[in-house]
């Protein structure tokens, strides 16, 4: 087969994970030209087929081009409609996106300003807006916990694996190198059985390593 089209990404990014996890599990090729970020998203080429130099960008062999990761993986999931990635039918198709909208704005915004607080992108750290995310967070993680309890499949949009799983261990993936440490994952366990159950396929788990989970919630901030 050959490739469907080249992605730009990095591997720290939750984002490029769920792309390639979605590329091997529909058993699409895809190319993955040397990346350095910084460097490659800033250089002139980059930038006449993706202005705002973000990542992960897409293009096909025809020069068609993407950015935002859901959006890429929505596609390549499309290109691909007997892996049932995005469902059976609109219905089916509309969970998906639910819950792939849910995960990335109600758990990875959270977890994203949590996480900007604590290494200074957001500016000085503040306790009383750290924990304003925080609660926030633990709102949205308490909903998906009693959602996946109350599912004897173990996946959150349908009975079999969709975008929505993947996008949705790419998120807690994320959090547990920081501030998911062991006691908030005795908290979920219906999440982290269901990350566990989604990163456990040979084609994908490379990407979603629990190598660097913290032990304990990083709450303060990082000093150089």
């Amino acid at each position: 087969m050959s490739p469907i089209g080249t992605i730009w990404g990095d591997l720290r990014q939750r984002q490029t994970k769920v792309i390639l996890s979605v590329a091997a599990l529909a058993g699409l090729e895809l190319e993955q030209p040397h990346f350095e970020f910084g460097v490659t998203n800033k250089s002139t080429d980059f930038l006449a087929k993706f202005p705002l130099g973000k990542i992960p960008a897409f293009e096909d062999p025809e020069g068609w081009t993407l950015i935002e990761g859901a959006t890429i993986a929505h596609y390549l999931s499309a290109l691909a409609p007997k892996s049932g990635l995005l469902g059976s039918n609109t219905k089916e198709a509309a969970v998906v996106d639910q819950w792939i909208h849910f995960a990335e704005h109600e758990i990875g915004s959270y977890l994203y300003n949590i996480i900007g607080l604590i290494h200074g992108w957001s500016g000085p750290f503040s306790r009383e807006t750290y924990d304003k995310h925080n609660e926030r967070l633990a709102r949205s993680l308490e909903f998906v916990e009693s959602h996946l309890a109350a599912r004897p499949s173990g996946f959150v949009a349908l009975d079999s694996l969709t975008l929505a799983d993947l996008v949705l261990a790419g998120v807690i993936h994320g959090g547990a190198r920081i501030t998911f440490g062991a006691a908030e994952r005795a908290q979920y366990p219906h999440i982290f059985a269901h990350f566990a159950r989604v990163t456990a396929d040979e084609r994908i788990k490379q990407w979603f390593s629990t190598e660097d989970f913290v032990d304990v919630a990083i709450s303060e901030p990082k000093t150089a």
